[in-house]
């Protein structure tokens, strides 16, 4: 999620760009720095050259399968990064310079590459058993996480005398975002990459109702977990829309993967580069100018 926000993000540069004043973009003392001397320098700069050609994907993008995207499925996206934040989902936004607006058409076009993907990809069973192998239905989960191994201990030794795992996080985790709330985490599975591995390793193992005997170590301290619903895994054939799911996520956190996909998206369109300096702007991606 993070790398392709950071992929996108410099969008919103072209978006400033579009909307300079007429005659100046700033003043310093009186003195203007003018809206040719900034496009100017912005043009004949790496970021600058990065955010055109990201524009460019971008309209391609909603030529090619803005039909293929809707305003609900931006909504239940944004949504979805907004739980995973939680309390922190304000300190994220002025981290990454976002607007919720922004956020929003960061997110579309993060659907529209994959809607991209998608298409791209011949999904054979042969893919879709060796994709089987790693699958974990979505599970949900109850945690507390403290600072100290001795604390995580003491609190599995009341887990075992009977207190209730609401009350113990809310007594002691360190989670904000989850310790009000029985300490329960969004759903995830296998594919997620905003866990660390040893969390989900051991939160897969266990059975409805179960939590681990032992302190999980985890980038954010030490870590109890209980289970709340672990489906069963069953067969591949049950599950052949979440293993297509699981494939193209993972092409998508795949730089080379989105920059072939991102060459192929390009070269079915018309492109006229109107600045004759910026001809050969897309060539390194397509192998052509414009």
């Amino acid at each position: 999620m993070k790398k392709i926000l950071m992929i996108l993000a410099t969008l919103g540069l072209g978006m400033t760009l579009a909307a300079c004043g007429k005659q100046s973009v700033a003043t310093i003392n009186g003195k203007n720095i003018s809206q040719s001397s900034y496009y100017d320098n912005m043009k004949n700069s790496q970021i600058g050259r990065q955010t055109l050609q990201e524009m460019i994907l971008d309209k391609s993008l909603e030529e090619q399968y803005g039909n293929k995207v809707n305003a609900s499925q931006v909504t239940k996206r944004f949504d979805e990064v907004k739980a995973q934040y939680g309390s922190t989902f304000k300190a994220f936004l002025q981290q990454n310079f976002f607007t919720i607006q922004k956020l929003k058409h960061n997110l579309r076009e993060q659907l529209l590459l994959r809607a991209a993907i998608f298409a791209d990809t011949t999904f054979t069973p042969t893919m879709l058993k060796e994709q089987f192998k790693s699958y974990q239905p979505k599970v949900t989960v109850n945690q507390i996480v403290v600072s100290q191994k001795s604390l995580a201990a003491k609190i599995i030794k009341k887990l075992e005398s009977g207190e209730t795992f609401a009350k113990l996080a809310k007594n002691y985790s360190t989670d904000n975002a989850t310790k009000n709330k029985d300490g329960r985490m969004p759903s995830f599975d296998n594919t997620d990459t905003t866990l660390d591995p040893q969390f989900k390793e051991a939160a897969f193992k266990l059975k409805n109702g179960q939590y681990t005997k032992k302190p999980v170590r985890t980038q954010y301290g030490y870590e109890v977990i209980q289970m709340v619903n672990h489906p069963a895994k069953g067969v591949y054939e049950q599950h052949e829309n979440e293993l297509k799911n699981q494939i193209v996520t993972a092409k998508l956190n795949d730089s080379s993967i989105v920059r072939k996909i991102g060459m192929k998206v390009l070269k079915r369109e018309k492109i006229t580069i109107h600045d004759k300096s910026l001809k050969g702007v897309l060539s390194e991606l397509t192998g052509q100018s414009y």
